[in-house]
């Protein structure tokens, strides 16, 4: 599974992996891999990789990281400013947009597959093809 996260500095991106986290199970403290780039989790019910994309210069700068390896192995992979490396994203993966409102937080879902429409489907009980 692969979770792209956009949305403006301090709007939540990395609170949402903490939360994500928590219910695969994971104990360890997640915390922004801005500096690393990429953080691994296996603690949990399976594995978690946390990526912020935010210090890239070009997407080329992926493949010296084995990207492949997080977006079409196992586990969950979420990518935090995932269109800093857009042209490198799987075909399917689930966007998502985090806005800060005045009442808190809306998140805006853009599945892209019939995996992730099938998921949001399910989340907010929706039929996601009338939206298309």
């Amino acid at each position: 599974m692969v979770i792209c996260l956009d949305g403006e500095l301090g709007s939540g991106k990395t609170v949402f992996t903490k939360g994500l986290a928590n219910a695969l199970g994971i104990k360890e403290s997640v915390t922004s891999p801005t500096f690393t780039i990429i953080k691994e989790y296996n603690d949990g019910e399976m594995p978690l990789y946390h990526m912020d994309v935010y210090r890239l210069k070009q997407p080329e700068e992926m493949y010296d990281l084995g990207y492949e390896e997080y977006f079409y192995g196992e586990g969950v992979t979420v990518v935090e400013w995932a269109q800093i490396i857009e042209p490198l994203l799987p075909d399917e993966y689930l966007g998502m947009e985090i806005s800060v409102v005045p009442e808190g937080r809306e998140l805006s879902f853009v599945p892209h597959g019939d995996r992730y429409e099938r998921l949001i489907e399910e989340l907010t009980g929706c039929d996601y093809s009338k939206y298309r």
